[in-house]
């Protein structure tokens, strides 16, 4: 039950990252950045969606993907969800301190959050990869709704996260 573990740890970390906000009366500036307030109503709906999203897709992959016997992209086995969520999660977790940093200092480096955000972004679309992939394949139902709960969460992390934030955040 690796996959559970880094699941429940990674999860953890990124929660706690995400109180960091709680701290700060500044935070829901530095964390908008110049994102119009136009585009915010997507990014929230799309937040909600992709957290509901990630449920079925992980249940999937986790519960539903025999370790032994699974197979993405034809032949990749289970090692490879291992790596991917690890991605996802530390940089999950990361994003939000990362900003902070950047943020307080003016000097930390902003191509160490888009970097962070890409990598992100590029792991979900592996993980939208091994779902589309997985063999054998689940139940048809259990299937298309993993398969567009990994499409909402690639949209909110490899669209809106790692291409379209970074874009319009104010950087000297």
């Amino acid at each position: 039950m690796p996959l559970v573990a880094l699941n429940v740890l990674g999860g953890m970390a990124v929660l706690a990252s995400y109180s960091l906000m709680f701290e700060r009366d500044d935070a829901s500036a530095i964390l908008w950045g110049g994102v119009p307030e136009d585009l915010r109503a997507l990014y929230s709906t799309n937040m909600w969606l992709a957290a509901l999203g990630y449920f079925p897709f992980t249940g999937l992959l986790v519960f539903g993907a025999d370790p032994a016997r699974v197979r993405f992209f034809r032949g990749s086995g289970f090692g490879l969800l291992l790596v991917l969520y690890a991605a996802v999660m530390i940089g999950s977790a990361a994003w939000m301190p990362l900003t902070f940093a950047w943020a307080d200092s003016g000097a930390f480096p902003f191509w160490l959050i888009r970097l962070d955000l890409a990598v992100v972004g590029i792991a979900s679309l592996g993980l939208l990869g091994c779902v589309a992939t997985v063999s054998p394949r689940p139940a048809t139902w259990l299937h298309f709704l993993a398969f567009f709960g990994c499409v909402a969460f690639c949209f909110q992390t490899a669209v809106l996260d790692a291409a379209i934030w970074p874009a319009y955040y104010p950087t000297p």
